[in-house]
Protein backbone atom coordinates (compact mmCIF):
# COMPACT_ATOMS: atom_id res chain seq x y z
CA UNK A 1 0.00 0.00 0.00
CA UNK A 2 1.30 3.49 -0.59
CA UNK A 3 2.37 5.46 2.51
CA UNK A 4 -0.13 8.51 2.86
CA UNK A 5 1.42 11.22 5.35
CA UNK A 6 -1.58 12.14 7.39
CA UNK A 7 -2.53 16.24 8.13
CA UNK A 8 -0.53 17.12 11.12
CA UNK A 9 -2.87 18.68 13.96
CA UNK A 10 -0.76 18.21 17.40
CA UNK A 11 0.79 21.60 17.26
CA UNK A 12 3.59 20.87 14.57
CA UNK A 13 4.36 24.39 12.74
CA UNK A 14 4.03 22.62 9.38
CA UNK A 15 5.56 25.34 7.63
CA UNK A 16 8.91 24.67 9.78
CA UNK A 17 11.21 22.71 7.53
CA UNK A 18 11.84 19.21 9.21
CA UNK A 19 14.95 17.30 7.45
CA UNK A 20 14.53 14.09 5.09
CA UNK A 21 16.66 11.47 6.58
CA UNK A 22 19.03 9.71 4.69
CA UNK A 23 18.60 6.01 3.36
CA UNK A 24 20.79 3.42 5.37
CA UNK A 25 22.59 2.63 2.25
CA UNK A 26 23.16 6.46 1.17
CA UNK A 27 26.76 5.84 0.21
CA UNK A 28 25.98 2.70 -2.01
CA UNK A 29 23.09 4.34 -3.64
CA UNK A 30 25.00 7.37 -4.43
CA UNK A 31 27.62 5.01 -6.07
CA UNK A 32 24.83 3.63 -7.97
CA UNK A 33 23.81 7.11 -9.25
CA UNK A 34 26.65 7.77 -10.30
CA UNK A 35 27.34 4.44 -12.15
CA UNK A 36 24.40 5.12 -14.19
CA UNK A 37 25.91 8.33 -15.22
CA UNK A 38 22.89 10.22 -16.04
CA UNK A 39 23.17 13.43 -13.90
CA UNK A 40 23.16 16.48 -15.74
CA UNK A 41 22.94 15.28 -19.36
CA UNK A 42 20.67 16.67 -21.97
CA UNK A 43 17.10 16.38 -22.83
CA UNK A 44 16.13 12.84 -23.59
CA UNK A 45 12.48 12.38 -25.27
CA UNK A 46 11.95 8.93 -23.91
CA UNK A 47 11.77 10.79 -20.29
CA UNK A 48 10.49 13.91 -21.30
CA UNK A 49 7.55 11.10 -22.54
CA UNK A 50 6.98 9.27 -19.16
CA UNK A 51 6.85 13.04 -17.45
CA UNK A 52 4.21 13.76 -19.69
CA UNK A 53 2.42 10.56 -19.67
CA UNK A 54 2.34 10.92 -15.81
CA UNK A 55 1.02 14.19 -16.07
CA UNK A 56 -1.75 13.14 -18.49
CA UNK A 57 -2.80 9.80 -16.80
CA UNK A 58 -3.18 11.42 -13.48
CA UNK A 59 -4.45 14.73 -14.47
CA UNK A 60 -1.55 17.38 -12.96
CA UNK A 61 -0.51 20.00 -13.55
CA UNK A 62 3.35 19.07 -13.25
CA UNK A 63 5.57 15.56 -13.19
CA UNK A 64 9.06 15.39 -13.34
CA UNK A 65 11.38 12.59 -13.39
CA UNK A 66 14.15 13.32 -10.51
CA UNK A 67 17.27 11.89 -10.20
CA UNK A 68 18.71 12.39 -5.84
CA UNK A 69 22.04 13.66 -5.67
CA UNK A 70 24.24 14.15 -2.71
CA UNK A 71 23.17 17.61 -1.85
CA UNK A 72 20.44 18.06 -4.49
CA UNK A 73 17.46 16.99 -6.71
CA UNK A 74 17.91 16.96 -10.21
CA UNK A 75 15.59 16.65 -12.41
CA UNK A 76 15.73 14.43 -15.77
CA UNK A 77 12.74 15.56 -17.49
CA UNK A 78 9.92 17.89 -15.97
CA UNK A 79 6.78 18.25 -17.50
CA UNK A 80 5.07 21.79 -16.66
CA UNK A 81 8.16 22.93 -14.72
CA UNK A 82 9.92 25.68 -17.07
CA UNK A 83 12.98 27.01 -15.48
CA UNK A 84 14.23 24.59 -12.50
CA UNK A 85 16.53 21.83 -13.44
CA UNK A 86 17.11 21.33 -9.57
CA UNK A 87 16.08 21.89 -6.41
CA UNK A 88 18.04 21.17 -2.95
CA UNK A 89 17.92 18.16 -1.48
CA UNK A 90 16.92 19.19 2.18
CA UNK A 91 14.28 19.79 3.03
CA UNK A 92 12.74 17.70 -0.21
CA UNK A 93 9.75 15.53 -1.25
CA UNK A 94 12.07 12.92 -3.57
CA UNK A 95 14.64 12.65 -1.01
CA UNK A 96 11.64 11.35 1.40
CA UNK A 97 10.31 9.41 -1.47
CA UNK A 98 13.72 7.54 -1.62
CA UNK A 99 13.58 6.31 1.62
CA UNK A 100 10.98 3.82 0.72
CA UNK A 101 10.06 0.79 -1.48
CA UNK A 102 6.55 1.93 -1.64
CA UNK A 103 5.06 4.69 -3.71
CA UNK A 104 4.73 8.25 -1.44
CA UNK A 105 1.31 9.83 -1.42
CA UNK A 106 1.17 13.08 0.24
CA UNK A 107 -2.37 14.44 -0.07
CA UNK A 108 -1.69 17.94 1.59
CA UNK A 109 1.70 19.34 1.48
CA UNK A 110 0.93 22.29 3.48
CA UNK A 111 -0.05 19.30 6.60
CA UNK A 112 3.20 17.54 5.98
CA UNK A 113 5.81 18.13 8.35
CA UNK A 114 8.50 17.31 5.67
CA UNK A 115 6.89 18.95 2.81
CA UNK A 116 5.70 21.75 4.08
CA UNK A 117 9.24 23.20 3.92
CA UNK A 118 10.13 22.36 0.31
CA UNK A 119 10.89 25.39 -2.44
CA UNK A 120 8.36 24.42 -4.22
CA UNK A 121 5.37 24.43 -1.14
CA UNK A 122 6.55 27.31 -0.30
CA UNK A 123 7.54 29.13 -3.79
CA UNK A 124 5.13 30.94 -6.14
CA UNK A 125 4.25 26.84 -7.57
CA UNK A 126 2.37 26.60 -4.52
CA UNK A 127 2.46 23.05 -4.28
CA UNK A 128 -0.45 21.24 -2.73
CA UNK A 129 -0.33 17.49 -3.62
CA UNK A 130 3.12 15.27 -3.92
CA UNK A 131 2.94 11.34 -5.14
CA UNK A 132 5.85 9.82 -6.24
CA UNK A 133 6.96 6.01 -7.06
CA UNK A 134 10.86 4.80 -6.83
CA UNK A 135 13.36 4.56 -9.58
CA UNK A 136 14.44 1.03 -8.26
CA UNK A 137 18.01 -0.84 -9.59
CA UNK A 138 17.35 -4.48 -9.87
CA UNK A 139 20.10 -4.75 -7.17
CA UNK A 140 17.97 -2.32 -4.60
CA UNK A 141 18.89 1.30 -5.12
CA UNK A 142 16.33 3.90 -5.61
CA UNK A 143 17.94 5.92 -7.40
CA UNK A 144 15.37 9.02 -7.58
CA UNK A 145 11.67 9.17 -8.46
CA UNK A 146 8.96 10.11 -10.83
CA UNK A 147 6.39 12.21 -9.31
CA UNK A 148 3.65 14.02 -10.20
CA UNK A 149 2.72 17.61 -8.49
CA UNK A 150 -0.67 19.41 -8.05
CA UNK A 151 -1.74 23.33 -6.87
CA UNK A 152 -4.39 22.00 -4.90
CA UNK A 153 -4.87 19.07 -2.22
CA UNK A 154 -6.09 15.96 -3.62
CA UNK A 155 -6.53 12.11 -2.68
CA UNK A 156 -5.60 9.29 -5.81
CA UNK A 157 -6.23 5.83 -6.38
CA UNK A 158 -4.55 2.79 -5.90
CA UNK A 159 -5.05 2.54 -9.53
CA UNK A 160 -3.44 6.21 -9.74
CA UNK A 161 -0.41 4.82 -7.59
CA UNK A 162 -0.27 1.76 -9.60
CA UNK A 163 0.50 3.98 -12.72
CA UNK A 164 3.49 5.98 -11.11
CA UNK A 165 4.94 2.86 -10.45
CA UNK A 166 4.75 0.98 -13.50
CA UNK A 167 6.44 4.67 -14.63
CA UNK A 168 8.85 4.52 -12.27
CA UNK A 169 10.11 1.06 -14.02
CA UNK A 170 9.83 2.12 -17.37
CA UNK A 171 12.58 5.04 -16.70
CA UNK A 172 14.92 2.02 -14.85
CA UNK A 173 14.06 0.44 -18.02
CA UNK A 174 15.58 3.04 -20.14
CA UNK A 175 18.83 3.83 -17.86
CA UNK A 176 19.39 0.25 -17.80
CA UNK A 177 19.55 0.29 -21.62
CA UNK A 178 20.78 3.73 -21.76
CA UNK A 179 23.89 2.42 -19.43
CA UNK A 180 24.34 -0.76 -21.79
CA UNK A 181 24.75 1.96 -24.38
CA UNK A 182 27.22 3.52 -23.06
CA UNK A 183 28.96 0.63 -21.86
CA UNK A 184 29.03 -0.64 -25.48
CA UNK A 185 30.13 2.30 -26.76
CA UNK A 186 32.66 2.60 -23.93
CA UNK A 187 33.80 -1.01 -24.40
CA UNK A 188 33.88 0.22 -28.60
CA UNK A 189 36.07 2.71 -27.82
CA UNK A 190 38.24 0.95 -25.22
CA UNK A 191 38.57 -1.67 -27.80
CA UNK A 192 39.43 0.55 -30.85
CA UNK A 193 42.19 2.14 -28.71
CA UNK A 194 43.67 -1.05 -28.19
CA UNK A 195 42.97 -2.11 -31.08
CA UNK A 196 45.20 1.51 -32.38
CA UNK A 197 47.63 1.36 -29.38
CA UNK A 198 48.53 -2.77 -30.56
CA UNK A 199 48.79 -1.09 -34.13
CA UNK A 200 50.93 1.29 -32.76
CA UNK A 201 53.06 -1.57 -31.21
CA UNK A 202 53.37 -3.63 -33.80
CA UNK A 203 54.47 -1.28 -36.58
CA UNK A 204 56.98 -0.06 -33.73
CA UNK A 205 57.76 -3.63 -33.20
CA UNK A 206 58.13 -4.27 -37.24
CA UNK A 207 60.41 -1.09 -37.64
CA UNK A 208 62.97 -2.21 -35.03
CA UNK A 209 62.81 -5.57 -36.21
CA UNK A 210 63.84 -4.05 -39.71
CA UNK A 211 66.25 -1.71 -38.11
CA UNK A 212 67.82 -5.11 -36.06
CA UNK A 213 67.81 -6.95 -39.41
CA UNK A 214 69.40 -4.40 -41.35
CA UNK A 215 71.51 -4.05 -38.78
CA UNK A 216 72.37 -7.69 -38.55
CA UNK A 217 72.86 -8.26 -42.80
CA UNK A 218 75.39 -5.07 -42.83
CA UNK A 219 77.00 -6.57 -40.22
CA UNK A 220 77.09 -10.04 -41.16
CA UNK A 221 77.83 -8.78 -44.96
CA UNK A 222 80.36 -6.63 -43.58
CA UNK A 223 82.14 -9.57 -41.95
CA UNK A 224 81.31 -11.83 -44.92
CA UNK A 225 83.43 -9.66 -46.77
CA UNK A 226 86.45 -10.09 -44.54
CA UNK A 227 86.80 -13.86 -44.57
CA UNK A 228 86.61 -13.25 -49.17
CA UNK A 229 89.04 -11.99 -51.38
CA UNK A 230 88.46 -8.34 -52.17
CA UNK A 231 89.69 -9.37 -55.74
CA UNK A 232 91.73 -12.31 -57.50
CA UNK A 233 94.90 -11.50 -59.02
CA UNK A 234 95.83 -12.27 -62.66
CA UNK A 235 97.60 -15.03 -63.83
CA UNK A 236 98.97 -15.17 -66.92
CA UNK A 237 97.48 -17.59 -68.87
CA UNK A 238 95.10 -18.26 -66.91
CA UNK A 239 91.48 -17.06 -66.74
CA UNK A 240 90.03 -16.63 -62.87
CA UNK A 241 86.00 -16.07 -62.13
CA UNK A 242 84.42 -16.39 -58.47
CA UNK A 243 81.38 -16.33 -57.02
CA UNK A 244 79.93 -16.26 -53.24
CA UNK A 245 75.73 -16.76 -52.85
CA UNK A 246 74.89 -17.01 -49.31
CA UNK A 247 71.93 -18.08 -48.27
CA UNK A 248 70.77 -15.56 -45.56
CA UNK A 249 71.35 -11.98 -45.37
CA UNK A 250 71.06 -12.34 -41.94
CA UNK A 251 74.11 -15.53 -41.45
CA UNK A 252 77.84 -14.94 -41.50
CA UNK A 253 78.47 -18.27 -43.72
CA UNK A 254 81.30 -20.75 -44.05
CA UNK A 255 82.38 -21.11 -47.40
CA UNK A 256 85.81 -19.25 -48.47
CA UNK A 257 88.04 -19.51 -51.13
CA UNK A 258 90.90 -17.38 -52.48
CA UNK A 259 93.69 -17.19 -55.08
CA UNK A 260 97.26 -15.74 -54.07
CA UNK A 261 101.09 -16.04 -55.41
CA UNK A 262 103.58 -18.55 -54.22
CA UNK A 263 106.92 -18.36 -55.53
CA UNK A 264 108.70 -19.24 -59.16
CA UNK A 265 105.13 -18.43 -60.98
CA UNK A 266 103.27 -20.57 -59.12
CA UNK A 267 100.03 -19.70 -57.35
CA UNK A 268 97.89 -21.04 -54.84
CA UNK A 269 94.23 -21.58 -54.25
CA UNK A 270 91.71 -22.97 -51.90
CA UNK A 271 87.80 -23.14 -51.82
CA UNK A 272 86.12 -24.91 -48.45
CA UNK A 273 83.65 -25.07 -46.84
CA UNK A 274 83.19 -25.07 -42.48
CA UNK A 275 80.48 -26.73 -40.80
CA UNK A 276 78.41 -24.04 -39.52
CA UNK A 277 77.12 -21.03 -39.57
CA UNK A 278 77.47 -17.80 -37.35
CA UNK A 279 80.17 -16.00 -35.30
CA UNK A 280 81.81 -19.65 -34.44
CA UNK A 281 81.97 -20.54 -38.48
CA UNK A 282 83.83 -17.03 -38.99
CA UNK A 283 86.21 -17.66 -36.66
CA UNK A 284 87.20 -21.35 -38.04
CA UNK A 285 86.86 -19.64 -41.52
CA UNK A 286 89.26 -16.66 -40.42
CA UNK A 287 91.87 -19.64 -38.90
CA UNK A 288 91.03 -21.92 -41.64
CA UNK A 289 92.27 -18.98 -44.46
CA UNK A 290 95.34 -17.79 -42.49
CA UNK A 291 96.42 -21.47 -41.85
CA UNK A 292 96.23 -22.39 -45.46
CA UNK A 293 98.14 -19.38 -46.68
CA UNK A 294 101.05 -19.67 -44.41
CA UNK A 295 101.30 -23.55 -44.61
CA UNK A 296 101.26 -23.04 -48.55
CA UNK A 297 104.11 -20.89 -48.73
CA UNK A 298 105.77 -23.39 -45.85
CA UNK A 299 105.28 -26.25 -48.52
CA UNK A 300 104.97 -25.13 -51.99
CA UNK A 301 105.31 -28.31 -53.60
CA UNK A 302 103.51 -30.44 -50.94
CA UNK A 303 99.73 -29.75 -51.39
CA UNK A 304 99.35 -32.66 -48.68
CA UNK A 305 101.46 -31.12 -46.61
CA UNK A 306 99.86 -28.20 -46.70
CA UNK A 307 96.17 -30.08 -45.31
CA UNK A 308 97.70 -31.54 -43.14
CA UNK A 309 99.15 -28.49 -41.26
CA UNK A 310 95.22 -27.17 -41.53
CA UNK A 311 94.23 -29.96 -39.54
CA UNK A 312 96.62 -29.94 -37.43
CA UNK A 313 95.86 -26.29 -36.34
CA UNK A 314 92.45 -26.78 -36.47
CA UNK A 315 92.84 -29.63 -33.61
CA UNK A 316 94.89 -27.58 -31.59
CA UNK A 317 92.97 -24.32 -31.25
CA UNK A 318 90.38 -25.04 -28.18
CA UNK A 319 88.08 -22.54 -29.43
CA UNK A 320 87.64 -24.77 -32.16
CA UNK A 321 85.98 -27.59 -30.53
CA UNK A 322 84.25 -30.28 -32.77
CA UNK A 323 84.24 -28.20 -35.88
CA UNK A 324 85.45 -29.31 -38.87
CA UNK A 325 85.76 -28.37 -42.62
CA UNK A 326 86.04 -29.73 -45.97
CA UNK A 327 88.55 -28.18 -48.29
CA UNK A 328 90.30 -28.60 -52.11
CA UNK A 329 93.56 -26.67 -51.82
CA UNK A 330 95.88 -26.59 -55.03
CA UNK A 331 98.70 -25.11 -56.89
CA UNK A 332 99.40 -23.75 -60.61
CA UNK A 333 102.07 -24.00 -62.22
CA UNK A 334 102.38 -23.04 -66.20
CA UNK A 335 103.26 -26.45 -68.44
CA UNK A 336 106.56 -26.62 -69.75
CA UNK A 337 105.46 -28.20 -73.09
CA UNK A 338 104.66 -26.52 -76.55
CA UNK A 339 100.97 -27.47 -76.15
CA UNK A 340 100.85 -24.81 -73.54
CA UNK A 341 97.73 -24.72 -70.52
CA UNK A 342 98.80 -25.19 -66.71
CA UNK A 343 99.49 -27.86 -64.21
CA UNK A 344 97.07 -27.88 -61.49
CA UNK A 345 98.25 -29.98 -58.27
CA UNK A 346 95.09 -30.26 -55.86
CA UNK A 347 94.74 -31.86 -52.88
CA UNK A 348 91.03 -32.44 -51.22
CA UNK A 349 89.91 -32.95 -47.64
CA UNK A 350 85.92 -34.50 -47.47
CA UNK A 351 85.27 -32.01 -50.15
CA UNK A 352 82.58 -32.47 -53.19
CA UNK A 353 85.10 -33.21 -56.33
CA UNK A 354 85.64 -30.29 -58.89
CA UNK A 355 85.13 -30.60 -62.42
CA UNK A 356 87.49 -30.59 -65.06
CA UNK A 357 85.34 -29.45 -68.19
CA UNK A 358 87.11 -30.28 -71.95
CA UNK A 359 85.23 -28.61 -74.91
CA UNK A 360 83.21 -30.72 -77.17
CA UNK A 361 85.38 -31.07 -80.53
CA UNK A 362 83.03 -30.15 -82.28
CA UNK A 363 83.50 -26.19 -81.68
CA UNK A 364 79.61 -25.64 -81.30
CA UNK A 365 79.69 -25.54 -77.76
CA UNK A 366 79.28 -27.59 -74.62
CA UNK A 367 81.90 -30.07 -73.06
CA UNK A 368 83.00 -33.24 -71.42
CA UNK A 369 82.80 -32.89 -68.09
CA UNK A 370 85.38 -34.99 -65.73
CA UNK A 371 84.37 -34.97 -62.02
CA UNK A 372 88.41 -35.35 -60.10
CA UNK A 373 87.44 -37.68 -57.55
CA UNK A 374 89.66 -37.72 -54.58
CA UNK A 375 88.44 -41.21 -53.19
CA UNK A 376 89.32 -41.88 -49.69
CA UNK A 377 90.24 -38.63 -48.65
CA UNK A 378 88.31 -37.15 -44.67
CA UNK A 379 86.91 -34.13 -43.66
CA UNK A 380 89.75 -31.51 -42.00
CA UNK A 381 90.17 -30.90 -38.31
CA UNK A 382 88.07 -34.09 -37.49
CA UNK A 383 90.50 -36.58 -36.58
CA UNK A 384 94.10 -36.73 -35.48
CA UNK A 385 95.01 -39.33 -39.05
CA UNK A 386 93.07 -37.72 -41.18
CA UNK A 387 93.30 -39.11 -44.93
CA UNK A 388 93.79 -36.48 -47.85
CA UNK A 389 94.31 -37.43 -51.28
CA UNK A 390 96.06 -35.44 -54.43
CA UNK A 391 96.04 -35.65 -57.89
CA UNK A 392 97.12 -33.58 -61.12
CA UNK A 393 94.93 -31.90 -63.84
CA UNK A 394 96.68 -30.31 -66.80
CA UNK A 395 94.23 -27.96 -68.23
CA UNK A 396 95.10 -27.94 -71.69
CA UNK A 397 93.79 -23.70 -73.18
CA UNK A 398 90.30 -23.50 -73.62
CA UNK A 399 89.53 -26.10 -70.76
CA UNK A 400 88.56 -25.55 -67.21
CA UNK A 401 88.44 -26.54 -64.20
CA UNK A 402 85.22 -26.18 -61.43
CA UNK A 403 85.00 -25.50 -57.47
CA UNK A 404 82.51 -25.73 -55.60
CA UNK A 405 80.67 -25.88 -51.95
CA UNK A 406 77.73 -28.48 -51.27
CA UNK A 407 75.32 -25.48 -51.19
CA UNK A 408 75.69 -26.59 -54.96
CA UNK A 409 75.09 -30.40 -54.93
CA UNK A 410 72.69 -30.25 -52.20
CA UNK A 411 69.95 -27.48 -53.90
CA UNK A 412 67.09 -29.08 -55.17
CA UNK A 413 65.08 -29.17 -58.59
CA UNK A 414 61.66 -28.04 -59.02
CA UNK A 415 60.33 -31.51 -57.92
CA UNK A 416 62.30 -31.14 -54.59
CA UNK A 417 64.58 -33.85 -55.63
CA UNK A 418 68.47 -33.29 -54.77
CA UNK A 419 70.53 -32.08 -57.48
CA UNK A 420 73.59 -33.88 -56.16
CA UNK A 421 76.85 -34.30 -57.93
CA UNK A 422 75.58 -36.01 -60.99
CA UNK A 423 72.81 -33.46 -61.44
CA UNK A 424 75.54 -30.88 -61.36
CA UNK A 425 77.46 -32.57 -63.59
CA UNK A 426 74.45 -33.24 -66.06
CA UNK A 427 74.16 -29.10 -66.09
CA UNK A 428 77.66 -28.66 -67.06
CA UNK A 429 77.65 -31.14 -69.83
CA UNK A 430 74.59 -29.33 -71.08
CA UNK A 431 75.63 -25.91 -71.25
CA UNK A 432 75.80 -24.51 -74.73
CA UNK A 433 78.14 -21.38 -73.79
CA UNK A 434 81.69 -21.10 -73.99
CA UNK A 435 84.09 -22.99 -71.33
CA UNK A 436 85.61 -20.01 -70.10
CA UNK A 437 85.92 -19.13 -66.21
CA UNK A 438 83.73 -16.09 -66.47
CA UNK A 439 80.45 -18.24 -68.46
CA UNK A 440 81.13 -21.68 -66.71
CA UNK A 441 80.42 -18.83 -63.32
CA UNK A 442 77.76 -16.96 -64.94
CA UNK A 443 75.72 -19.98 -66.04
CA UNK A 444 75.87 -21.76 -62.50
CA UNK A 445 74.93 -18.33 -60.90
CA UNK A 446 71.73 -18.53 -63.33
CA UNK A 447 71.13 -21.76 -62.01
CA UNK A 448 71.26 -21.27 -58.41
CA UNK A 449 68.98 -17.99 -59.36
CA UNK A 450 66.75 -19.86 -61.05
CA UNK A 451 66.10 -22.99 -58.65
CA UNK A 452 62.28 -22.86 -57.12
CA UNK A 453 63.27 -24.05 -53.56
CA UNK A 454 65.94 -21.70 -52.80
CA UNK A 455 69.51 -21.96 -51.13
CA UNK A 456 69.29 -24.29 -47.97
CA UNK A 457 72.92 -23.59 -48.02
CA UNK A 458 75.52 -21.02 -48.89
CA UNK A 459 77.39 -21.34 -52.30
CA UNK A 460 80.97 -20.58 -53.21
CA UNK A 461 82.25 -21.17 -57.07
CA UNK A 462 85.91 -20.85 -58.16
CA UNK A 463 86.54 -21.26 -61.58
CA UNK A 464 90.03 -21.50 -63.38
CA UNK A 465 90.44 -21.95 -67.38
CA UNK A 466 93.44 -22.23 -69.35
CA UNK A 467 93.91 -19.64 -71.87
CA UNK A 468 95.98 -19.46 -75.35
CA UNK A 469 97.71 -15.49 -74.25
CA UNK A 470 99.79 -15.43 -71.70
CA UNK A 471 97.65 -12.41 -70.50
CA UNK A 472 95.58 -13.70 -67.31
CA UNK A 473 92.16 -12.19 -67.17
CA UNK A 474 90.18 -12.55 -63.41
CA UNK A 475 86.80 -11.15 -63.02
CA UNK A 476 84.84 -11.51 -59.14
CA UNK A 477 81.15 -12.44 -59.63
CA UNK A 478 80.05 -11.75 -56.31
CA UNK A 479 76.98 -9.30 -55.10
CA UNK A 480 94.20 -30.83 -40.65
CA UNK A 481 96.92 -33.15 -38.16
CA UNK A 482 97.84 -36.41 -39.65
CA UNK A 483 98.82 -37.02 -43.31
CA UNK A 484 98.43 -40.19 -45.06
CA UNK A 485 98.51 -39.38 -49.04
CA UNK A 486 97.04 -40.62 -52.26
CA UNK A 487 98.14 -39.62 -55.59
CA UNK A 488 96.09 -40.39 -58.70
Amino acid sequence: MPQQHASTLDGHDPRRPVPAPLPEDEDARLAAVRRYDVLDTPPDGAFDRVAAMAAHLLQVPVATVSIVDENRIWFKAAHGLEGVPEIGRDPGLCASAICQDQALVIPDTLRDPVAAGNPLVTGDLGVRFYAAAPITTADGHRLGTVNVLDTRPRVITPEDTAILTDLAAIVMDELELRLSALRAVRAERLLRQAETTRAETEQAARERAERDAAAIAAYAATLQQTLLPPALPSIPGVELACHYHPASRYEVGGDFYDVFPLDDGRWGFFLGDVCGKGAEAAALTSLSRYTLRAAAHQHVDDPLAVLATLNAALLADPAVGSRFCTVLYGTITPADDESGGTVVRLAGGGHPPAFHLIPAPTGHGGARVHPVELHGSTLVGALPDARFVATTVLLRPGQALLLYTDGLSESRDADGRLLDIDGVAAFLAARTGPTTAAALVADTVALLTGLPHGLDDDVALLALAATTTESGLAVTNTGAPGRAAQER
